[in-house]
């Protein structure tokens, strides 16, 4: 029976321990990728519903001003105040869900 080089063989278990390893990183770094993504999509649906929101909050401002003076009501500038509101409140919304998507990324490298 032939003998393996001990050099050979610390040679090939550490290979075959990198490899391992290169798997176990791939898998973990493929799991926080859908992960991130799945958060990114999110940040894109609440982006969405902030402008769907926002939008029919802007349709319901100017339904409440029936002049064409080009002067906004008190009514329906309050309105359209609160549809610039929900514009700014689900972008920083989706901003923190962009952010925590980035950090989950960047825990996988």
């Amino acid at each position: 029976m032939k003998k393996m080089n001990p050099t050979l063989g610390a040679i090939t278990l550490a290979l075959m321990a990198g490899f391992v390893v290169t798997g176990c990183q791939n898998k973990t770094e493929e799991a926080a990728e859908v992960r991130a993504d799945a958060l990114e999509n999110q940040a894109d649906a609440v982006r969405e519903s902030g402008e769907v929101r926002a939008d029919a909050l802007e349709d319901s401002a100017d339904r409440l001003d029936t002049r064409t003076d080009g002067v906004d009501s008190a009514a329906e500038q309050a309105v359209e105040n609160q549809a610039e509101a929900v514009r700014e409140g689900t972008e920083a919304t989706a901003d923190s869900i962009e952010n925590k998507a980035d950090a989950v990324r960047d825990a996988a490298k």
